[in-house]
């Protein structure tokens, strides 16, 4: 928390004069000690100069350095400094870049300024949350990764937000949703930004393979271990060592496999099928379903113990009727 004896104060870093005089007419009338950066680079002198302002609006899109390259000089100077970005461009890109590199949250402009002040005010007060989302750091570089995903809406953004939030480690997340929303473009996005990101990703249908055919899919089988198998083969679990593995329609695996998808997230292990050796594989695990896994467990048709090891971080894809306003851009 700020010293609660002064005012807390708050840099103002945009190439652009006008917003800068707009948002801080807007801070101003909370009696924050505000200061201003007219580009990315005069910022970062400043924050290196000192003292260290408790919170910083940042712009994304300036001259000469962006918004992004900003953040990372500045959480290179302090880890834990509070940053809010701010962009007219609210593009998965922007929001997933934002928070994989620690910026507390960011808004859109025109500013709303009910909003920017709420907003300012929860950052204020929130240093637990902020070790939380980004205290650490990034392990690949920026790139131009085309996630996919599409859609500027506030229910989207709030998806982009929590994918940036799960890249830096390898939390199992649960991807919920209606057929169709987009659970695998999640999917490939958090891979895509973690540090698995140079190891395979592996999309496994299990609502596509037989129960008879799925744990010989997933975790392979010995020779003459069934009728047809006239060879060893590899499992998508040892295929995908080191990388990440997507388990979509999970809700349709049947009991005798969920148990063994369970061993894999305690114990880090697998046994292909007719086989006595316990294989270790380093594996992170996302999940998704369109089934309603509550009821579910309750039913005793999906394993209780296997529900929490998945659901750690949860993600719900909204459906079209819920984001109306992406349609235009999904149409484009």
């Amino acid at each position: 928390m700020p010293d609660s004896t002064k005012p807390p104060t708050i840099l103002i870093i945009d190439d652009d004069a006008e917003i800068r005089y707009s948002l801080a007419r807007v801070l101003s009338s909370r009696h924050y000690q505000l200061t201003e950066a007219p580009s990315g680079e005069q910022g970062i002198a400043m924050v290196r100069k000192g003292p260290l302002p408790d919170l910083i609006f940042l712009d994304v899109r300036m001259g000469g350095m962006s918004g992004i390259e900003a953040l990372q000089h500045i959480r290179s100077v302090n880890p834990k400094q509070l940053v809010i970005l701010m962009t007219a461009f609210g593009t998965a890109q922007t929001a997933i870049e934002a928070m994989k590199y620690g910026a507390f949250d960011y808004v859109m402009k025109p500013f709303d300024p009910a909003k920017v002040l709420a907003l300012a005010e929860n950052a204020l007060k929130a240093h637990a949350d902020l070790r939380a989302v980004g205290d650490y750091k990034p392990t690949i570089n920026i790139e131009d990764y085309r996630e996919g995903i599409v859609g500027s809406s506030a229910v989207m953004q709030d998806v982009f937000k929590v994918i940036g939030q799960v890249t830096a480690s390898d939390v199992t997340v649960m991807i919920t949703g209606e057929s169709g929303t987009g659970k695998e473009l999640v999917a490939r996005s958090i891979w895509k930004h973690s540090h698995r990101a140079g190891k395979a990703f592996i999309a496994v249908n299990c609502a596509a393979i037989p129960d008879n055919l799925i744990e010989s899919e997933l975790f392979g089988h010995e020779k003459g271990s069934f009728t047809g198998a006239t060879g060893q083969r590899l499992g998508k679990f040892e295929l995908c060592d080191g990388g990440t593995i997507f388990l979509d329609e999970i809700g349709d695996m049947a009991l005798a496999t969920q148990t063994k998808i369970l061993r894999v997230l305690q114990a880090g292990e697998i046994q292909r099928v007719g086989g006595t050796e316990m294989i270790r594989v380093d594996v992170r695990i996302l999940a998704a379903t369109n089934k309603d896994l509550e009821e579910m467990v309750k039913a005793k048709t999906f394993r209780e113990d296997l529900y929490y090891r998945l659901n750690v971080v949860r993600i719900r894809m909204p459906a079209l009727r819920e984001r109306g306003d992406d349609v235009p851009q999904i149409v484009d």
